[in-house]
């Protein structure tokens, strides 16, 4: 067998062996022998050795192919850390001032093509402004001319602003927010958080709680004056729901969250934003199939003086404060801690 042995090592298929004892697949003695050798006869090879040898040239094929797709992979992460990342950022440059002088581009030829100032086919000048001016009181009922522009000629816009409004505070729930666990229990960050509001919250400060006992209900009371006046007076909802919510965040930073959690919740925060969009949508879904004097409200139009007037402009504007009122809070107290 060694004279046999030597004689097969100085032939081409030592280098087969050596290449396969350094790939981790050496073979035995009694796989070398059974090479078949010029004029012989093939050998009988055991099956339970070439089935180890089939195993373990799959496993070093296996091997051999993983390592080359973490080679690529490597290749390819060291291309994006040199080249990749220099040929990403020109393209980023390129790709900015493309999309920048297609917007000048735009912009320059609509401003073109606008009429001149002061000519008789400007915007200001059209038959619009000339219709809010003269029968906007007898068709919206409201003494306030721009709220009956804004909730009843423009009544479809005014509801994609409040929405706009709900959509941001649903966002901002949903980053800010910090959840209790699967159990209702606190997790630790949100004890966390509320230990860090505690230490900064005012303990017992007398000018500020007594400044807030004072001017709270002022802010409220003239808030929701703002609001309910809107048709007749300058104001509405907007500016109403901004000085409402100012009241309620004075209030916040005076008492802290567990008192003013007693009447504000996340369960407040969703029946009356939900409630009043609700309300918007349906009061004025008519008017965006008819019209916006295409049924009768049968309440009276607006009358210097009187409350009860104006149509639905007065509801829609209650609807309104309350959702900018609750979005502001909500805001505000997300910002601070993460929850109500």
């Amino acid at each position: 067998m060694s004279k046999r042995r030597s004689d097969w090592q100085n032939r081409p298929q030592e280098r087969f062996v050596r290449w396969m004892r350094e790939g981790y697949l050496a073979l035995d003695e009694a796989i070398e022998d059974s090479v078949i050798q010029p004029g012989e006869a093939p050998p009988e090879v055991d099956p339970e050795l070439a089935a180890q040898h089939q195993e373990a040239a799959l496993q070093h094929r296996h091997d051999r192919d993983l390592a080359l797709d973490r080679l690529a992979q490597y290749d390819l992460y060291a291309w994006t850390l040199t080249k990749g990342r220099r040929l990403i950022g020109r393209l980023h440059v390129l790709l900015s001032l493309l999309l920048g002088g297609m917007i000048i581009f735009f912009l320059l030829g609509t401003v073109a093509h606008m009429p001149r100032f002061g000519a008789a086919d400007v915007p200001a000048n059209n038959e619009v402004i000339t219709r809010y001016i003269e029968q906007g009181l007898a068709e919206t009922g409201a003494t306030n001319m721009v709220a009956g522009m804004i909730l009843d000629y423009r009544a479809f816009d005014t509801l994609g602003e409040s929405t706009v409004l709900f959509i941001a505070a649903c966002a901002v729930l949903i980053l800010l927010r910090i959840d209790l666990d699967d159990k209702g229990q606190p997790t630790q960050q949100l004890i966390a958080e509320e230990s860090d509001d505690r230490h900064y919250e005012p303990k017992n400060d007398r000018i500020l709680q007594g400044t807030a006992i004072l001017l709270t209900p002022i802010l409220l009371l003239f808030g929701l004056y703002v609001i309910l006046n809107g048709h007749l007076s300058p104001g509405g909802g907007f500016s109403g729901g901004a000085i409402v919510s100012s009241g309620l965040i004075l209030y916040l930073n005076a008492f802290g969250f567990k008192k003013a959690g007693r009447f504000f919740s996340y369960k407040t925060f969703q029946l009356v934003s939900f409630g009043a969009l609700g309300f918007y949508g349906v009061a004025k879904a008519y008017s965006f199939y008819c019209g916006a004097n295409g049924l009768e409200s049968h309440i009276p139009l607006g009358t210097p003086g009187a409350i009860l007037s104006g149509g639905l402009i007065m509801p829609l504007n209650i609807a309104v404060g309350l959702v900018v009122a609750c979005t502001m809070y909500i805001f505000y107290a997300l910002f601070r801690k993460g929850g109500l």
